[in-house]
């Protein structure tokens, strides 16, 4: 039997840790916070990886399972005694007008978005109880402005801002603290095929007022914002992050 190590470090688990808004946070919280982290996602062997670059632990598995991320949970207050917080990185991309949309892409797109979403709220919400912590949800700044072809992605990313407010009311007595940060167009392997072919790119560069795409650590500094315990009078936010996409017009 493995004896917790009760480290004054904070400890977080963060699932979809080796994609690459995940792995960038992992860096920053590794350097930062010198954080105790247990690392999810469905690829073991950059997981794993991963896991050695940051001192962390790396547990592999389906997110779109909720009794996995119990799993990575358990395996936090195991190894560490308790959870200060839970972030949930795992996503994906659907670019179809609802009518070429199939009830197949449209369910696999709110379980991998919503679905995980939910369940890192539960588990997150269940081991933080006692002494409080952070909830992190990633969203996108499409539920905020119309964008063609995004009708699956941007009412899974919706549910997941109705998701985060209810949950920061219904907790926030226990000082557990629930916020979303919302990306625009973030160059990362999910966003490849976007971001590497270069008409989209400077289609997409124009569509952002700052006049550049999202890197990773753009994002992962906004996620470190919420973790931190520095901030601990911030609960129930979406913070976009997203160069201007979802507020601003500066074109004509």
């Amino acid at each position: 039997m493995t004896l917790p190590d009760f480290s004054p470090m904070p400890v977080y688990v963060v699932v979809g840790a080796a994609g690459g808004i995940g792995s960038a946070l992992c860096r920053r919280l590794a350097k930062n916070q010198a954080a105790n982290l247990v690392l999810g996602g469905r690829r073991a062997e950059p997981l794993q990886s991963l896991a050695s670059e940051v001192n962390g632990q790396a547990l592999a598995g389906d997110a779109t399972d909720p009794a996995y991320i119990d799993q990575l949970v358990e395996k936090a207050r195991q190894l560490h005694g308790r959870l200060d917080g839970i972030v949930n990185c795992v996503g994906s991309i659907l670019l179809k007008p609802a009518h070429l949309t199939t009830p197949d892409e449209f369910q696999q797109v709110l379980t991998t978005n919503l679905v995980t979403a939910f369940s890192c709220v539960r588990a997150g919400a269940n081991a933080m109880r006692e002494a409080g912590g952070s909830i992190v949800l990633l969203g996108t700044a499409a539920c905020e402005i119309g964008l063609p072809n995004h009708e699956a992605i941007a009412a899974a990313k919706a549910g997941i801002n109705g998701l985060a407010v209810s949950a920061a009311a219904s907790y926030a007595g226990r000082n557990i603290r629930v916020n979303v940060v919302a990306p625009g167009l973030t160059r990362t392997p999910l966003t490849a095929r976007l971001t590497q072919n270069e008409a989209s790119t400077k289609a997409s560069i124009a569509m952002h007022p700052l006049g550049r795409l999202g890197e990773p650590d753009d994002i992962a500094r906004a996620i470190e914002f919420f973790l931190d315990p520095c901030n601990s009078w911030v609960t129930g936010q979406v913070l976009a992050v997203d160069g201007g996409l979802s507020t601003l017009k500066t074109r004509a």
